[in-house]
């Protein structure tokens, strides 16, 4: 895991990346605001350990300016200000946690490894393919970043199709993931509710393809791919 600490102070700054280190963390430093957009800009972090108090700006427009950019790099606050008007400020911002100083530097390890954790957790109810991404918890699909609704039927539809991209999936297999035993099924249901699907992510720009295999079932896809 690559981590920022951007923190001002130099002694507490080589005390928190030499434990870092120490715990599997490839740890890059920044003591001003400057730095760290250099190091943003110049680099991919899982983690930023954020001090709102920097020379020459604050913290908090560097977290602002990720949230606006869509980044979702996870983003722990260490700070000095523990005032309760900050703390909900920062995390209305975007803030993923927020540490108060003075802070033990094994529960900054601790809430560190906690936010990757239920990150690596959620990431896994994630089904993604090409520039499609389905929550199968929030039931929440995007394309491309941005937000398509999508009806229950076509959801369920749709992640089992994304849990075994570029293999057939048989009609049947579909029928019983959407519909309950005693429920009356249409011949042409599947064939219905795939065309509505197909449409969707067709007008969302997405770059997947639902492919019919006579007889057999469907098949979905990267266009230009298998």
């Amino acid at each position: 895991m690559r981590l920022l600490l951007i923190e001002d102070n130099p002694k507490l700054a080589d005390l928190l990346a030499s434990l870092l280190s120490a715990n599997g963390f490839a740890v890059d430093t920044a003591a001003t605001r400057a730095d760290a957009e250099a190091a943003l800009a110049a680099a991919h972090y899982d983690l930023l350990l954020l001090d709102l108090s920097l020379p020459d700006g604050d913290g908090a427009d560097i977290l602002r300016a990720l949230r606006r950019a869509g980044e979702g790099t996870l983003v722990l606050v260490a700070t000095a200000r523990g005032d309760v008007v900050n703390r909900v400020q920062t995390l209305n911002d975007g803030a993923d946690d927020y540490l108060v100083k003075p802070f033990a530097p094994d529960e900054l390890l601790a809430r560190a490894r906690a936010l990757l954790r239920r990150r690596t957790q959620l990431a896994a109810n994630v089904l993604t393919l090409g520039n499609v991404a389905f929550d199968t918890v929030s039931l929440v699909l995007t394309v491309a970043g941005r937000v398509v609704e999508l009806p229950r039927r076509e959801q369920c539809v749709l992640a089992e199709l994304l849990h075994r991209p570029d293999q057939v999936l048989r009609r049947e297999a579909l029928e019983q993931a959407v519909y309950s035993f005693d429920a009356a099924v249409t011949p042409n249901a599947i064939e219905a509710t795939i065309s509505r699907l197909r449409r969707r992510l067709d007008l969302a720009g997405a770059s997947v393809a639902i492919t019919a295999m006579r007889g057999i079932g469907y098949i979905l896809s990267e266009r230009g791919g298998c």
